[in-house]
């Protein structure tokens, strides 16, 4: 018989009015991982990875407001910044009662996960970091029109980045630096576009993209809690990723002492093509290294 919770459940709760839609699994007496998604994605993401690991460890996974399953208020009723995002997954984890938990951090993941984990030291056992920058380094070429778009919040500018919303973008995030495209699901794509196309969200995501100009000048600050917290992290990398290259993972090694480092052959989603092995390292790595 299947053990109930390793069962994945779909879930929504009230935060601050909005509904918030989590994936959930394994039980409440295990060690906690929050899972934290990127862009243009959603707890989605993390649909293979989470009954993986159930049985050892308890996962939640939310949508943000504007992604996935979750609220989707305009920019008039909601203001889409990395700041309010993160105050809504810590609204979050009080409602549903996370107290303790390993932070498992993916593009937008990050910036929202180490404002918490700076905010909250106490609070975070590990880290598990999948292309999720911290360190000027991993900010390449492909940032350079939305450097523009920070410096000059023009029409001209945001037309310039609409292309990063259409189907062909969201697929290449997915197969670009794989070693295998034919291996990656379709699914993923379609799902993400459903939600990029509805009406309205181009807005959304276009504020996030400026939002994102307030990231950078804190990453001292979060470097400084790696350093004086030393939180024990397994650093998982798709090191062919356009969009965070492995130059962004390298720097984590000179501020962690208890660092665990894996740069793997695929692309920006590397669940998608190292599902197995992540999960693997996350099984071996947070028994013995969780604080």
């Amino acid at each position: 018989m299947q053990d109930q919770n390793a069962m994945t459940t779909y879930c929504t709760i009230k935060i601050d009015g909005l509904d918030i839609f989590y994936r959930e699994a394994g039980s409440p007496s295990n060690p906690t991982i929050l899972l934290l998604h990127g862009f243009p994605t959603s707890s989605h993401m993390f649909r293979n990875l989470i009954p993986a690991l159930a049985d050892r460890f308890h996962l939640v996974a939310p949508d943000y407001p504007g992604f996935g399953n979750s609220s989707m208020p305009t920019i008039d009723q909601f203001d889409y910044t990395f700041d309010h995002l993160a105050d809504i997954v810590e609204k979050f984890t009080q409602a549903v009662g996370l107290s303790k938990y390993s932070l498992y951090v993916m593009d937008y993941g990050a910036p929202i996960g180490f404002r918490l984990a700076a905010k909250y030291p106490e609070r975070v056992e590990a880290l598990i970091v999948q292309n999720g920058n911290t360190y000027e380094e991993g900010l390449s070429d492909f940032w350079i029109p939305l450097r523009a778009y920070w410096r000059d919040r023009s029409l001209e500018n945001a037309e310039k980045l609409l292309p990063f919303f259409t189907l062909d973008a969201t697929k290449g995030q997915y197969t670009q630096g794989t070693r295998d495209p034919q291996t990656i699901s379709p699914d993923n794509w379609n799902i993400d576009q459903f939600f990029l196309d509805r009406p309205g969200n181009n807005d959304i995501q276009l504020a996030l993209f400026y939002s994102y100009r307030s990231n950078p000048p804190l990453y001292p600050q979060w470097q400084e809690y790696l350093r004086t917290h030393q939180p024990p992290t397994l650093i998982v990398w798709g090191k062919n990723d356009p969009i965070f290259p492995a130059e962004g993972a390298h720097p984590y090694k000179r501020d962690l002492k208890t660092i665990e480092f894996h740069l793997l052959d695929t692309g920006h989603f590397a669940l998608e093509e190292e599902g197995t092995a992540i999960a693997d390292h996350i099984r071996r790595f947070l028994p013995s290294h969780t604080i």
